[in-house]
C-alpha cells in the first residue's frame, strides 16, 4: 500500500498545499515565497528520502511568519496521514550531521503526543529575506502537526546557514530511520500511537 497523502490549508494569511510520498526517491517540487525556506524544504525531500510536492504562498510582505509555521504544521500533518495506523514502523529516528563546522542533533518519536525541545540557541538574524527564528517556528510547527516528540540542538557551530541547513538534514535522516517499515505490530506497549 502506497504510503502518500496530500493535504491543503487554506486561511486568510496563508495557503499552503503539500503531497508527501513516505516510501519515495527524495524527488522535490518545492515553491514558497522564501528562497531559504524552499531550500531548507527541499533538504528534507532529498536526505529524508520524501518524494514532495509544496505549494506555499502567504503573507509575506508582513513577514515569514504565518507560512513558515504553516507549512511545517502541513508537511506535519501530511506525513501523519501517510503513515496510516503506523503498524510496523520504526517509530524511532535519531540523526546527528556535521555541515562544516557545524555539528547538529534531531531526534524524533511518532509517540502521537506533540513536543518539541529547541537547543538550536539561534541569534537574531536574517539570511535573505529569511528571518533566522523561523527555524524554530518550522519544526515546532512539524511536531504539532505530525503529532511527534521532536528534539532539534545545535551541538556545535558558527555559521547560521551552516547550522539551520544540518538541522533539516538531520530531521530528514531522522524522519526516513522513524518512517521505515520495519515489522507488521504496532511499536507501542499502549496499544496506541495517539495522545
Amino acid at each position: 500500500m502506497a504510503r502518500t497523502a496530500t493535504l491543503t490549508r487554506n486561511t486568510r494569511e496563508t495557503r499552503i498545499a503539500v503531497t508527501v510520498a513516505l516510501d519515495g526517491t527524495g524527488q522535490a517540487d518545492i515553491v514558497t515565497p522564501l528562497p531559504f525556506l524552499s531550500h531548507m524544504i527541499d533538504q528534507l525531500a532529498r536526505h529524508g528520502g520524501l518524494d514532495l510536492t509544496v505549494r506555499a504562498e502567504g503573507d509575506v510582505e508582513i513577514d515569514g511568519h504565518h507560512t513558515t509555521e504553516d507549512l511545517g504544521i502541513v508537511i506535519g500533518r501530511a506525513v501523519e496521514a501517510a503513515l496510516g495506523d503506523k503498524r510496523g514502523i520504526n517509530r524511532y529516528g535519531h540523526a546527528t550531521l556535521p555541515m562544516d563546522e557545524a555539528l547538529c542533533q534531531v531526534a524524533l518519536d511518532l509517540s502521537g503526543r506533540t513536543f518539541y525541545v529547541d537547543r538550536m540557541g539561534l541569534p537574531k538574524a536574517a539570511l535573505g529575506r529569511f528571518d533566522v527564528e523561523l527555524a524554530s517556528v518550522f519544526f515546532e510547527g512539524f511536531a504539532r502537526g505530525a503529532q511527534c516528540n521532536l528534539h532539534v540542538r545545535k551541538l556545535e557551530g558558527e555559521n547560521l546557514h551552516h547550522i539551520i541547513e544540518g538541522c533539516f538534514k538531520a530531521l530528514a535522516r531522522a524522519l526516513r530511520e522513524a518512517v521505515r517499515v520495519v515489522g507488521e505490530t504496532l511499536p507501542s506497549t499502549k496499544g496506541t500511537l495517539t495522545e
